[in-house]
C-alpha cells in the first residue's frame, strides 16, 4: 500500500480543466464532458457509466464476461425481499420511494437539506413503524438501494438544480472535487480527470465522468455490494485524509456535483469494480 501511495504522488498533477469560478452549472457541465470527450474521442459519451471499463479495454472483456453471471445476483435478491417486505404497518418500499433512482440527490424544501436514496430508505423504514438501518455502507442498505437503482438500468441522469439552495450545495460539492486533501495533497480530480486512464501499478483510473452511476457496486476486493459514500471514505483514506461520516453533508454534496456532471449518462447500478 505505502508503494502505491508513492506512486500516486508522483503522477499526481493538476490544471487541465479549470471550471467556471462563478455558480453556473450548465457551464461546467460542458466543459466536464467536453474534457473527457476531447481525451478519449473514441469512448462513447454514454460508455462512461460503465466506470474504468470504459477506458480499460484490456480488462473490459473480463469484466463483460463476469456480469453474465455477476457477482452480486445473491445480494440483488435479498434486495429483492427487503423491497417487496411489508413495513409494519402493511405497506411497502414501492409505496413510498415515489421518486426515480435517476432523480438522486435532489433538494427537499420540507428537511432543508440535500437528500439521498440513502435517506429516503430510512425515512420509509421510520415513516412506516420499521427501524432504521444503521450500516450505510453495505448489507441490506446497500441491496435495497441495488434493487431500486436496479429496476431504473438504463434510465438517462438527470437531477434538479432549479432551486437556488440546491445550487448552493452543487458549488460546495465541486469545491470539494477539486480541491486537495491530506498528506497527498490530492483533490478527487488528481486521480479521476488529469490521470484518468492512467495506471498505477496492475489498476486503471476511472474518469470522473459517470462515476457514482454503477453505485452500489460489488467491489472484487471487498466481495460484497458497496455504497457510493463508502468508496467516498475510502478515497479519502487512500490519499492519507481523514474521511466524513457516509450521509455527511460534505459526501452528499459530492455526491450531488458527480452526478450532475453525469447528466445524460445510464444508471448501470449495481455493476462490478475490481
Amino acid at each position: 500500500m505505502k508503494k502505491l501511495f508513492v506512486l500516486l504522488a508522483v503522477l499526481g498533477f493538476m490544471g487541465s480543466v479549470t471550471l467556471t469560478a462563478q455558480a453556473d452549472p450548465q457551464s461546467d457541465l460542458q466543459e466536464f464532458q467536453g474534457y473527457f470527450k476531447k481525451k478519449f474521442p473514441d469512448v462513447p459519451l454514454q460508455d462512461y457509466a460503465n466506470g474504468v471499463y470504459a477506458l480499460d479495454k484490456e480488462a473490459r472483456g473480463e469484466w463483460e464476461t463476469l456480469m453474465e453471471f455477476p457477482p452480486f445476483e445473491i445480494e440483488l435478491d435479498d434486495g429483492k425481499k427487503l423491497w417487496q417486505k411489508p413495513f409494519a404497518n402493511g405497506k411497502k418500499f414501492a409505496d413510498c420511494l415515489t421518486r426515480t433512482p435517476q432523480n438522486y440527490p435532489y433538494w427537499d424544501n420540507g428537511t432543508n437539506e440535500i437528500r439521498t436514496v440513502e435517506m429516503d430508505v430510512n425515512r420509509c423504514l421510520t415513516k412506516n413503524g420499521d427501524a432504521e438501518l444503521k450500516d450505510l455502507k453495505k448489507g441490506p442498505m446497500a441491496a435495497i438501494v441495488a434493487y431500486f437503482k436496479y429496476q431504473y438500468r438504463g434510465k438517462l441522469v438527470k437531477v434538479d438544480l432549479s432551486n437556488p439552495k440546491a445550487v448552493e450545495a452543487y458549488e460546495k460539492g465541486k469545491q470539494f472535487y477539486w480541491a486537495r486533501r491530506g498528506q497527498l495533497n490530492f483533490a478527487c480530480a488528481t486521480c479521476h480527470v488529469d490521470n484518468a486512464g492512467k495506471f498505477i501499478r496492475g489498476d486503471s483510473l476511472s474518469a470522473g465522468l459517470g462515476h457514482g452511476t454503477g453505485f452500489p457496486v460489488y467491489r472484487g476486493k471487498d466481495g460484497f455490494l458497496t455504497t457510493l459514500h463508502n468508496r467516498y471514505a475510502g478515497c479519502n483514506m487512500q490519499v492519507r485524509a481523514a474521511p466524513y461520516k457516509e450521509q455527511s453533508n460534505e459526501y452528499k454534496n459530492l455526491e450531488l456535483y458527480e452526478t450532475y456532471m453525469a447528466t445524460g449518462l445510464p444508471l448501470t447500478a449495481p455493476s462490478y469494480r475490481r
